[in-house]
Parts: structure tokens; C-alpha cells; sequence
């Protein structure tokens, strides 16, 4: 075991080994993703012998992200698409001959899985926006055939169409002006009103599923409390019972009886995961999986039609994800395999929780990371920190394997990762106190974080760097224009530069989202709402930056475009203040492809190591199988090289 050897880059950010185990529904087969050719793909054994696994799939561009297997357990189902620009497919392999069908020979399209069902096994319901590229329609797909037969033609632009298990229209959700949504129910062909939930509320009320029997529905709901609870919903009476609460914060996920569609437990994370009990014979169950993995964190990813194996992934700080075959007859817990077992060697470092204060007094969770060398809480001195910066904003950092803080602490950094408000998970209120504070509250909290650092004696205030994507991709341009005395440098990646644009763009199947959106960040449409946006875009405020910035985006981004960082690189080359900037054509709102991976966390480390004084691993090849292109450069000023 050692203890301060630098971790090859590639054991961090190259393919994992394996990853993503799902148990047919009958039990004969498993499946999970590993890398054929240096490209993730889809793998099967027997279930009782995971060591005689081979390829089931071979493709050979767009990584395979994740896959599912149909009810009749004939057919292995994913959805990818092509160059990073989200027109997703939905295709089908067959396990006993390998063949591969595109079940979604649409252009331009992206599929939404809506629904698999075991009284309908052979079938899939999905939405597919080919008619109006706004909405989804609702068609069930004969995975054997490939049929397709129109359920419901979306003409009331609805964002969210909701099915029982025998594949009916049962409710529905649409957006109102004020940004809220209105959940109806639907009766025949006919559309009535349920639930008005207001733009508080939005984010943390989700209708999830009918039971077997289509008498009783699930919700996690903030109507009536503060944090999402877990509501059974008599659907004859509409008499509600809240199940299961957990006070100041949200109930996120659930454990599923596949036999009747009752859930039998859930779980809350504030700081940690921590699981509630419902049905009483999941008690012994669960008691064994706490006992057997100590430490972890864990969740249910698949369960036969019998409910009698399960299969389950488990990490911790220190360990990547792992992942079991759980026979619940036999009370064995069995290792399939590691995702990063080439870890195993490198002492990885622990990750600490943390609640403080922004200055208004709101609750902050955030994660903090220090290098292995550094053995108590706080450092011996002052240590070179990066902020990490989640996305979303309606997103949040967790406790857990994360392999940037890894990386980073392992550079001899300590990493902070802050959960801002508008963060989900720690109720509605803390969501509501981020409504048109981008670039305002959101970003003091931050701030107040690396604050709470620097008093803290655990980060230099002369060394501090702000690194995320998406919406972190804005906080960093952030901190490189508003607070620019703050951060030493700044990397922003596929981040926002212009509010106003970005609302202007969004995806034409996002539409439903649009009044949530203005709500939250400012109302295009109007004199007040376009005054407001521009205060907090950091195109605006491109003479404030004064401190080296290194920018990555991917050219078929459709979240957040690439004009967005082509603008500002522009504007700063205009004003003579040095930026390198480095585009992916071939990657979208993130980079998937392993060689752009690898390309773009040498040239992030070795931008660290130049700023912050951090270890830096040699380049060496890192940088041969990637396609980027480094269209700008303080030294040479543009280049396509």
C-alpha cells in the first residue's frame, strides 16, 4: 500500500473496469458496462457464473452510458447518441445472437423511456418528439418487431405523461405561467385538474408510479412540508398518507417489490445516506447489508420478477464503486466485481462532511478533501485548495467516491465542494433562496465557503482556484469576473457566459422547462428580465478578469453552446487578456469519449500545477487520442493545433 505516490491519471479518469450490474427479471443473465476496444459496451454472463462473461455489444463510437433489461428478459435495451448532441436512440440487442437494432430510426430525434412493464414484458412505452421537436408523443414499441403504436399524441403540451402498468395514460404534467406545473389526471382521452403546484414547489414534487393494481400512487411530494416526503396516494378517494419523512430533508430514493409495485423502503441524505424501513420483511434484509458493507453507501439497481436477488452498488470516500449479487434465500452477499480495482494499490483519500453558515444564515453542506499526508482534520499549514464546483444548479454533491477530489488531493490540494442554494435534496426553502441569485446570494455562498476555509487554516488565501462544469462552469467565469481577487485562476468547462443566450437556446425539447427557468434566472421576454441577466453574465464584465483562465468546451454542446465560451474568449482576446481555450468537436455538454477524457484532465492538472504549485504527472500520450482543438493560447494567440 502506498502512501504518496502520485495516482496515474488514467487509473482515475480512463474506462472503469466495470460498472452499472443489472440481474434479468427471470435471474438467469447479468449485465454490466465494460470497455471492448477501449469503448464502453455492454457485457453478459449467467448469473452464477459472472467469470464467464463475454462482449454483447461492440460498438465502436459513442460510449454505452447505461442499460436495462426488457421484462420478458429477451433483449438488452440502451439509448446513445452520436457526437455528444443528445438526439438519442433507443436500441435493442438480443442476448443469444448479438444482434443490435435501432428501435428509433428517426432523425433528429431524442427518445424518452417512459415506462417498461412486466404485464406488458415484450413492450416499451417512449416519447418520441419527431411530429413537434417541442413535445413528446407516447408510443409502445414491440421490441421483438420493432413495431411502433401511437398511445398519445402530445398536443397539449404537456411535459410529463404518466402510465399505469397496463401501459394506460393515467395523469399528466404541464407548465404554468408563474413557473410551476399543473398535474392532471387523465380520465379516457380526457385531461383534468389534480395538483397546482407552485414554482416552490416544482423541483421537489414528482409523481412516481401506480402499484400493481393501479388503486394506490406514489409521490414524493413538498406540498404541505418543506423537504420532499414520501406520499401514498388512494387514487379512487384521493386521501393521501405520508409514509415516510425525514425532516428538514428530501426522501431521494426507494427500494421497489417488483411484484406489486409497493416500496418497501426509501432513503434521505443530508450529510450521509441514511435508509428508512417500511415493509417489515425487508428488516433482516437490510440489517445484513449494513452489516456486511460498514461504512458504505449503497443502492438497489435491479431485482428479478421473484424479488429474490437483487443486485447492489456500494461505495465510500475511499473505495470506488463496488458492486453484489444479494440472494436474499440464501443470506449471501456476493462480490461481482470493482469498478477501478487498479485503485486498490494507491491510498485513496477520506472525505469529510461539513455544516456551516452563509453570511445570510442559511445551512451549507459541502465536502471537503485533503491530501492522505495531511492526518487530522485541518492541515499542518495552509494548503493550495480548489473550489469544485457542481452543475445544474439543481443538482447536488454528495458524500462518496469522487474521483476529482481524488485527483486533486492527491496533487497536494485540498478540495471543497459546496452546496450552494438552489441545491436539491435539503428541501424547498433552500431552493426558493437561489430564485434570481445567479451570479448574486448563489456565488456569496461559495465565497463564504472558501472564507470559512481560509479562517479555518485549510486553504492559502493566494491559492485558490474555482474548477466546474455547467452551471460550475459559470461560477468559474463567476469567480474570474466578480470576484476576481478571490481566485488565483479559474477553469471553466461548458459553462454559461450570457444568461440571456443560454435562455434563449435552450433545446426545443426543453420547452416545457422555460417558465421555471425565466422564473429562476430572469424573464428574457421582458425590459426588466433582460436588464437583470445581463448584470450576471460574465460577458459583461470581461475587463474585471485579471487572473489566468483555462477553458473547455465541447462543440456540440446543447445545453450550454460553445458561442457561450467562443464569446468571451473573443472578447477577451479584443481587450489584449490572455485565456487558453481548447474546443472537442466531437463532444457535447460533457466529454465521453475516453482519449478527450484523459487529454482534458492532463491539461487541467498541468494549469493547476502552474497556479497552485501542485505535483504534476508528465503528459506523456495523454494528449495523442484526443481530438481537441486549442483555439486559443496566451503565447501564440489562436491555433487550430
Amino acid at each position: 500500500m502506498t502512501t504518496s505516490t502520485l495516482i496515474p491519471r488514467r487509473k482515475l479518469f480512463d474506462n472503469p473496469s466495470a460498472m452499472g450490474a443489472y440481474i434479468s427479471p427471470d435471474g438467469r443473465w447479468l449485465s454490466w458496462l465494460a470497455p471492448v476496444d477501449g469503448v464502453m459496451n455492454i457485457w453478459l454472463s449467467p448469473s452464477d457464473n459472472s467469470k464467464a462473461a463475454q462482449p454483447l455489444t461492440r460498438t465502436k463510437g459513442r460510449p454505452i452510458h447505461s442499460q436495462m433489461w426488457s421484462q420478458d428478459s429477451r433483449h438488452v435495451l440502451f439509448t446513445n447518441d452520436e457526437t455528444g448532441d443528445e438526439n438519442h436512440h433507443l436500441f435493442a440487442v438480443d442476448p443469444k445472437t448479438a444482434i443490435l437494432r435501432d428501435l428509433t430510426p428517426l432523425k433528429d430525434i431524442s427518445v424518452q423511456i417512459n415506462i417498461l412493464s412486466p404485464d406488458r414484458p415484450g413492450e416499451i412505452v417512449v416519447g418520441l418528439n419527431d411530429r413537434d421537436a417541442r413535445w413528446h408523443d407516447l408510443y409502445v414499441i414491440d421490441i421483438a418487431s420493432g413495431a411502433r403504436t401511437l398511445i398519445w399524441e402530445n398536443r397539449q403540451d404537456l411535459n410529463e405523461i404518466g402510465l399505469d402498468w397496463q401501459l394506460r395514460p393515467r395523469w399528466a404534467r404541464s407548465a404554468l405561467p408563474a413557473g410551476g406545473s399543473q398535474l392532471w389526471r387523465i380520465e379516457g382521452a380526457e385531461l383534468k385538474p389534480w395538483l397546482q403546484v407552485p414554482y416552490e414547489d416544482d423541483l421537489t414534487t414528482w409523481p412516481l408510479a401506480f402499484n400493481r393494481a393501479g388503486t394506490q400512487f406514489w409521490m414524493r411530494s413538498s406540498l404541505g412540508h418543506d423537504a420532499m416526503v414520501l406520499k401514498r396516494i388512494d387514487w379512487a378517494s384521493g386521501a393521501e398518507t405520508a409514509v415516510i419523512e425525514a425532516g428538514a430533508t428530501d426522501v431521494v430514493d426507494q427500494i421497489w417489490n417488483p411484484q406489486t409495485f409497493e416500496i418497501e423502503a426509501a432513503s434521505s441524505n443530508r450529510l450521509r445516506q441514511h435508509w428508512f424501513h417500511v415493509a417489515p420483511d425487508l428488516a433482516a434484509d437490510m440489517a445484513l447489508l449494513f452489516r456486511e458493507l460498514p461504512g458504505f453507501e449503497f443502492s438497489v439497481t435491479s431485482l428479478t420478477d421473484d424479488n429474490r436477488r437483487w443486485t447492489v452498488e456500494a461505495f465510500k470516500a475511499e473505495q470506488p464503486a463496488t458492486y453484489f449479487l444479494f440472494d436474499r434465500d440464501k443470506a449471501a452477499l456476493t462480490e461481482l466485481f470493482r469498478a477501478r480495482p487498479a485503485l486498490a494499490s494507491y491510498r485513496l483519500a477520506p472525505m469529510r462532511a461539513i455544516e456551516a453558515k452563509s453570511r445570510d444564515g442559511l445551512d451549507l453542506v459541502s465536502y471537503l478533501t485533503l491530501p492522505v499526508s495531511e492526518t487530522g482534520t485541518r492541515p499542518a499549514k495552509p494548503l493550495p485548495m480548489v473550489l469544485n464546483v457542481h452543475g445544474g444548479p439543481w443538482g447536488r454533491d454528495s458524500y462518496g467516491y469522487n474521483r476529482e477530489h481524488q485527483w486533486l488531493a492527491n496533487r497536494g490540494y485540498a478540495v471543497l465542494s459546496v452546496n450552494y442554494r438552489g441545491s436539491t435534496g435539503f428541501g424547498k426553502a433552500f431552493i426558493a433562496a437561489s430564485e434570481k441569485q445567479h451570479g448574486a446570494k448563489m456565488h456569496d455562498d461559495l465565497i463564504d465557503m472558501v472564507n470559512w476555509a481560509i479562517a479555518e487554516g485549510i486553504a492559502d488565501k493566494d491559492r485558490v482556484a474555482i474548477f466546474g462544469a455547467s452551471y460550475g462552469g459559470y461560477a468559474s467565469f463567476l469567480g474570474a469576473t466578480i470576484t476576481p481577487d478571490v481566485f488565483c485562476c479559474a477553469v471553466p468547462v461548458v459553462g454559461i457566459t450570457n444568461l440571456q443566450t443560454l435562455l434563449e437556446s435552450i433545446p426545443p425539447y426543453w420547452t416545457g422547462f422555460n417558465e421555471f427557468m425565466f422564473r429562476s434566472y430572469g424573464d428574457p421576454r421582458t425590459e426588466e428580465g433582460r436588464a437583470l441577466l445581463a448584470d450576471r453574465s460574465p460577458i459583461h464584465k470581461v475587463d474585471r478578469i485579471k487572473k489566468p483562465m483555462l477553458i473547455f468546451h465541447g462543440a456540440n454542446d446543447v445545453r450550454c453552446k460553445v458561442v457561450e465560451s467562443d464569446t468571451i474568449v473573443a472578447a477577451m482576446q479584443a481587450k489584449g487578456i490572455p485565456v487558453t481555450y481548447v474546443v472537442y468537436p466531437d463532444e457535447g455538454h460533457g466529454f465521453a469519449k475516453p482519449g478527450n477524457r484523459i487529454a482534458y484532465y492532463a491539461l487541467a492538472e498541468a494549469f493547476f500545477a502552474r497556479h497552485l504549485g501542485g505535483a504534476c504527472e508528465a503528459m506523456g500520450e495523454d494528449l495523442a487520442s484526443s481530438s481537441h482543438e486549442v483555439r486559443a493560447n496566451p503565447v501564440s494567440g489562436t491555433s487550430g493545433a
